[in-house]
Formats: C-alpha cells, structure tokens, sequence
C-alpha cells in the first residue's frame, strides 16, 4: 500500500502548490500571459527539447555500451521517448527510467541496465549544476555582472554551489574509506562512476552530450519564458534557470509540477519579471515538455503491441 499512499500524496502536494500559487501571484495574470504566448517561441522550444532527447538518448546508448549493452539508436531513442511520457504523465519521475533499465536487462542483467540508466541522468544533473554553477562565478567576474546577485540571491546561490560541491567531494574521497558495507558500496559506485562515465574512450563524448542535454534545456525555458515576454539575457538565464529545473529531481510532487513553478515564479522576479510571469514560462515549459514527449505514446503503443512494456 506504500506506493499508492505516495502517489496519492505527490498529486496532493502538486494540486496543492499550484493552487496556493495561483492565489499567491495572481493566476487570472498568469493565464493571460499563458493565452497570449508567442508561438514561434514555443515552436523553438519543442525543437530544442527534440534535440535534447536524441542527445540523451545517444548519451544513454554510450553509457549503457560500458555495462556491456548494445543498443542501436532507433531502440534507444524510443525507449528514451517512452521513459519521457511515463515520467511526465505519472508521480515519481522516475518510472519511466525504472522501466528502461528492465527492459535494457537482458544483455547484462538489471544491476547493469540500472547503472546505466543511473549514470546516464545523473551525467546530465552534473552538467545543468556544472553550467549553474560557472555562470554564477561568472557573474561575479565579469565587469558589469548581474548586480541583483550581490543584494538577492548571492548568498543563496553560493551556498548552495558550496553545499552541493562539498557534498561530492566528501562522498567522492572519504566515502570509499568508511568501514564496513557503506564503504564498499560508495567504493563500488565510484568504481561504476568512472567506468560508465569517466573512461578514457568515452570521456569526452560524456562532457559534450552532458553540457549538450544542459544547455538544450536552458534555452528550451528561456524560449518559453520568452513566449510568455520575459526575455532572459544569456548569462541570466544560466544563473536561474538551472535551479528552477533542478527543482523537478524533489520527488514531492508530479514531475516537479508545483515546486517548479514557485522557483520560476521567485527566480526571475530577479531579472525584473512579476511572479505571474514567472508562473507562466514555468507553465509553458511543463506544457511543452509534454508535447515534446508525445512520441513516448507511440513508442508505447508499439512496445505494447510486440509485447514488450510490461515484461
């Protein structure tokens, strides 16, 4: 009962935010920002989402080739598409990858499939933090940086590039050091880490679909951000919107719905947008990822026809 007691809550929590923000920053404005969006921003966005996919579906095809599965692009890009649909459409976010890494298990068995799928995604959040983090170091370096940085969101930003940075560094050096299971097991998944993707073969292949994924991403939002009339300078949008989609990893809600949309709403009040506003390139963004997962169905309806999905 665990599991339907979960979702239960994840759908609670969503609707809950995203009413609570509807009163909170004017949700009547918000829809008409929403109704008035540009099109050709929107059109940019779903190609710039395409792309991300068959980026990430290449990155997991060059990961999963280090755990000894081979997959040919056509497979790889529909399960992709498939696990994109299924994170969007169901709470968790992450089922969808649950159901990739099954599938992928007959080469190499499912503790392969799964740190495959495992590495895969997590190359692609080092690289959105690894963007975040170089744009806000930037900002402070550059003459005539973001002056709202020193006085807004400084603080928080660096404390967060310092928590999440020391973090990795204590897992990654003193983790495989600890006695006992714990030890072992941060010592294997530093071992797995360096295989999927950090091998000298495919290093450089990782950093660029990784960066790749990230900035595709980005853009996507300020696209969509853009539709709605905020338009979001380059170095900007590095700084805020990687924490507006980090927000979706928070498993509290349906595919971030809610959460995200709060830091959207909070975020570019820093770049001069109201909360409405902000609220509504959120929403857009959530819109057109869905649109741009779309070919998920399909490829589902065909899984399910050959009999593949539910084995």
């Amino acid at each position: 009962m665990a599991r339907p007691v979960l979702r239960a809550v994840q759908i609670t929590v969503t609707l809950g935010l995203l009413a609570l923000l509807w009163r909170l920053v004017d949700g009547q404005a918000a829809l008409a920002h929403l109704a008035g969006a540009q099109p050709l921003w929107l059109a940019g966005a779903l190609a710039l989402l395409t792309a991300q996919t068959v980026l990430s579906a290449l990155r997991w095809r060059l990961t999963a080739g280090q755990f000894g599965i081979r997959l040919d692009l056509r497979t790889a890009l529909s399960e992709y598409y498939l696990s994109q649909i299924v994170n969007q459409v169901l709470p968790g976010g992450v089922l969808g990858d649950a159901g990739r890494a099954l599938r992928a298990r007959v080469q190499s068995g499912l503790m392969a499939s799964g740190q495959a799928v495992l590495f895969e995604r997590l190359a692609g959040q080092i690289a959105l933090f690894a963007l975040f983090a170089g744009a806000v170091l930037a900002s402070l370096a550059l003459p005539g940086g973001f002056q709202w940085l020193s006085t807004m969101l400084l603080a928080p930003l660096l404390s967060l590039i310092a928590g999440i940075t020391g973090f990795w560094l204590v897992l990654w050096s003193v983790g495989p050091r600890l006695p006992g299971r714990t030890g072992s097991a941060l010592g294997a998944f530093k071992a797995a880490f360096r295989r999927a993707l950090w091998a000298p073969r495919v290093r450089l292949r990782q950093i660029a679909t990784s960066l790749g994924t990230a900035l595709l991403n980005v853009a996507a939002f300020a696209c969509c951000a853009a539709a709605v009339g905020v338009h979001l300078p380059p170095l900007a949008a590095l700084v805020l919107v990687p924490p507006i989609l980090l927000m979706m990893l928070v498993p509290i809600t349906v595919s971030g719905w809610g959460l995200r949309e709060g830091a959207a709403a909070a975020l570019l009040l820093g770049v001069g947008a109201t909360a409405a506003e902000g609220l509504a390139a959120s929403v857009a963004f959530g819109l057109t990822l869905i649109v741009a997962a779309l070919p998920g169905a399909v490829a589902a309806g065909r899984m399910t026809r050959i009999g593949v999905v539910n084995q």
